[in-house]
């Protein structure tokens, strides 16, 4: 098959232009250019930015391709352009997000709306825009939105929970392995029982090429882990995957340094079901405790450029003990 996905040199547009071409597939990356990683597999690149992309209506058109995967799409806008520039694709799969549902609005508002597990049929946000007004650059971002460009042309919608990984430019990990690389024994921490889902980067890669070689029209799956581990939990197993025996103290909510916070008291869960993409798709999950391992091994190996060295909040928070 042959394949444009967007965005795809960072994270998960990275591994699932990984996966396909290890299934066999022709791909063409559309990306800005800004990144051109020496260990990719050798593909076709075409450079250009989102709003730009009707200009290279040629090179699409000769590239033809089967499918489309748009890994990028944040905006309304986003998904028309790139929806107008490849009119003639009929399998298109848009990556999305469980911040779709109610249930994540009340969690930006430290409310409680919904059971868990979140499923398909589980209520969306009346309200859009989460973050407008509270993020940079992000005052028109709604998924909610680019589904509902996608869907009507049968579009496959995978929402994702918070997905972990190598190559993660968000470093879902660092809270902790910024200390461990410091060498911090005694970690700050709250009641740790907060539930939120979770996937390894390589499995939504796989969940891609299976939509592809299973055609499922206009279906909106989630793309998660089948158990959800309690905040505790999962920091415990990143300690254990870096090899440290630091200790994670109990402190009161309110004494939490900023990168901490999601330790404390959060009164909505965020767990989610993906039974449906297992039953389409015959989709499984990798072992979360061997990814997990992979995970903290890349980051340890490839730390961030800048890391912040002050603890005087760690320093503060645990002499409150």
């Amino acid at each position: 098959m042959k394949v444009v996905v967007l965005g795809g040199t960072r994270f998960i547009g990275r591994a699932t232009v990984e996966e396909l071409v290890a299934a066999g597939d022709d791909v063409m990356v559309v990306h800005r250019g800004l990144l051109e990683p020496d260990d990719m597999p050798r593909v076709e690149h075409l450079h250009s930015e989102r709003a730009d992309l009707l200009s290279h209506r040629g090179a699409l058109d000769a590239f033809a391709p089967d499918a489309l995967v748009d890994c990028r799409a944040l905006t309304t806008r986003d998904a028309e352009i790139a929806l107008e520039a490849m009119p003639g694709v009929r399998r298109k799969v848009v990556i999305s997000s469980v911040d779709v549902y109610r249930a994540f609005g009340a969690l930006l508002a430290d409310g409680e709306s919904d059971p868990v597990p979140l499923d398909e049929t589980s209520p969306v946000r009346l309200e859009r825009y989460p973050y407008r007004g509270k993020m940079a650059g992000m005052d028109d971002y709604d998924k909610l939105d680019v589904e509902d460009a996608y869907l009507p042309g049968g579009a496959t919608v995978l929402r994702l929970p918070m997905v972990y990984g190598e190559h993660d430019y968000q470093r879902r990990e660092e809270f902790l392995l910024r200390r461990v690389r410091a060498g911090r024994k005694r970690i700050p921490f709250g009641g740790g029982t907060w539930l939120t889902c979770r996937v390894y980067v390589r499995d939504i890669a796989r969940a891609v090429r299976l939509v592809l070689a299973n055609p499922v029209e206009g279906e909106v799956m989630n793309v998660c882990e089948d158990r959800s581990y309690s905040m505790a939990l999962w920091s415990r197993m990143i300690l254990e995957a870096a090899g440290s025996d630091a200790e994670l103290v109990r402190v009161a909510d309110g004494a939490l340094p900023e990168d901490l916070k999601d330790t404390g008291t959060q009164p909505q869960h965020i767990a989610a079901s993906a039974h449906k993409a297992r039953t389409l798709l015959g989709w499984t999950t990798s072992d979360p405790f061997e990814s997990l391992r992979k995970t903290v091994r890349w980051h340890l190996d490839n730390p961030p450029a800048q890391s912040d060295p002050d603890f005087t909040a760690d320093e503060q928070a645990l002499d409150s003990v």
